[in-house]
């Protein structure tokens, strides 16, 4: 029984494979100068051993600090914020375990200040980035070069499936769009249901909608689907698209499946819609615990931001430690998607 709660080590990883210590040790973090057949036995026994770096100690070894840079969107996106906080919050909490963690601003929906600050990153200084994905060309091309540079690349909040990242952080955004389409559609009558997005060149976004929509259309097809309406998650031009959407006719409901959430509520009371109107938004921020409160959103879908940064924090540790190369780095718990309504505020 001893034997097997003892977590395995590098030793014996060695004796299982039959090789040095040395030759573990490259293997491990990926160093030239092993055979394959070589590398193949020590990838054999680090699974039948279920062996586990412990990338606390890895840590204390390394000549420098670990370095994570996270590149979040700026503007008036109240969820960005909280990312932000919650990296702030993080880094005070780690101090002391020779990490360091930077959070730097980048222009929203530019795609190409994204990749200038990914090209930018010195591999000396960045062992591992972690990006709200803007789905572009020259994004991916900057993805590539800074994995070839030896930087780890993890997406968070929005992903880039197909490139050479590393790993993706955050809730299943399909889903999300179809719990919200399940929620409006029994909150609704038939009727006529607006969506508001963000922006559609974000693949969070393009995904929510398409579930949304396809929940709609086979299980609530006497409903009238309005828009997107884009408004690049900024509070003026939110205010400005609902307007819009209020100046047709009569809607039923209006789903939000980006941020501005503050200007969709200041629309609705200034048309005297607040509490008519059945909405879903999302991310609890202090603008939706307002609308929760007073009635003007009815459900907000959140994906607890706090969560999001202590699991990227703990994907780039294992993927900046080596741990990838033949031996998956353990993989943080789902994201959960958080329901809210006025009743469970906290």
């Amino acid at each position: 029984m001893d034997d097997l709660k003892r977590r395995a080590t590098v030793h014996d990883v060695a004796r299982e494979a039959g090789v040095s210590l040395a030759t573990v040790d490259r293997v491990l973090n990926g160093r030239p100068g092993v055979r394959g057949e070589t590398a193949e036995r020590v990838a054999d026994a680090i699974r039948s051993l279920d062996f586990r770096r412990d990338v606390s100690a890895s840590l204390l070894a390394r000549a420098r600090d670990l370095s994570v840079t996270f590149l979040i969107p700026d503007g008036s996106n109240a969820f960005m914020a909280s990312l932000n906080a919650a990296i702030t919050r993080h880094a005070q909490a780690l101090k002391g375990e020779r990490l360091s963690i930077v959070a730097r601003p980048i222009h929203a929906f530019d795609p190409a200040a994204l990749s200038a600050a990914i090209m930018a990153l010195d591999p000396k200084t960045t062992d591992c980035a972690v990006i709200v994905a803007t789905e572009h060309e020259t994004v991916r091309r900057a993805v590539e070069a800074a994995s070839k540079r030896g930087i780890a690349v993890v997406t968070l909040v929005s992903d880039l499936p197909g490139s050479a990242r590393r790993h993706f952080v955050g809730i299943d955004n399909v889903a999300a769009g179809r719990t919200a389409a399940s929620l409006m559609g029994r909150f609704c009558p038939s009727g006529r249901i607006g969506i508001l997005a963000g922006s559609l060149g974000l693949r969070d976004h393009r995904e929510r909608l398409e579930g949304f929509t396809a929940v709609m259309e086979a299980e609530f097809p006497g409903h009238e689907l309005i828009g997107p309406r884009e408004g690049f998650d900024d509070d003026m031009l939110t205010e400005a698209a609902v307007t819009e959407l209020l100046g047709g006719p009569p809607l039923a409901g209006i789903y939000n499946l980006g941020a501005g959430n503050a200007g969709l509520i200041a629309a609705l009371g200034k048309h005297g819609d607040s509490g008519r109107i059945r909405v879903v938004a999302h991310e609890l921020t202090a603008a939706t615990r307002d609308g929760l409160r007073s009635g003007a959103i009815d459900v907000v879908l959140d994906q607890n931001p706090d969560g999001e940064i202590a699991a990227a924090l703990a994907v780039a540790r294992s993927y900046a430690m080596g741990e990838s190369a033949h031996h998956a780095a353990p993989q943080p718990a789902p994201i959960e998607i958080g329901l809210f309504l006025r009743d469970n505020l906290r």
